[in-house]
Parts: structure tokens; sequence; C-alpha cells
């Protein structure tokens, strides 16, 4: 298995806890090769629909996301853009 595809892996089993009816993750390191920045980590782009996000504005979702994602921010994860959704949002 290749470090991304175990990073993916941790992310997924990660952004469970926040009940998921849709998770579309990207990686997007490759747009990023030869950055300087690069090295330290892969850049992601995701999209999350959960439950847990009614009634919650931006800010409130993104902390969600991220104190999830905590663990894996120190090295793993360089860049993350988020989309975070309630069902039934579009």
């Amino acid at each position: 298995m290749s470090a991304t595809s175990t990073v993916e892996q941790q992310i997924r089993e990660r952004l469970a806890a926040l009940d998921p009816v849709r998770l579309e993750l990207l990686d997007e390191s490759g747009l990023h090769v030869g950055h300087a920045e690069a090295k330290g980590g892969g850049h992601y782009r995701l999209t999350l629909v959960s439950p847990r996000f009614a009634g919650l504005g931006r800010v409130a979702r993104h902390r969600l996301v991220y104190d999830a994602l905590q663990p894996l921010m120190q090295h793993q994860i360089h860049a993350l853009a988020l989309n975070t959704l309630a069902p039934g949002e579009s």
C-alpha cells in the first residue's frame, strides 16, 4: 500500500466519526510537485456531507473536520480544501 493511499485511508477512518452520508476525497498532491511546501504532506480536496453539520456555520463545520484530522495535520496533510454540507444542502 502506498503512503498516499494509507493517508487517504486514515483520513476516511477519522472522518467516519462525523457520520458522513457522502465523502469525496481528492488527492491533489500531484499538482504541487516541485513546490517547496509540498514536501511536508499531501494536498487534499474534501467534500463531506454530514448530519452533524446541520445548524452549524462554516467555521464550526471546519473545526469539526480539523479536530477529527488533527493528528494527521502535523505531517501527512499540508493543505486541505473543505466543502462541508449538511444533508439537503448543495
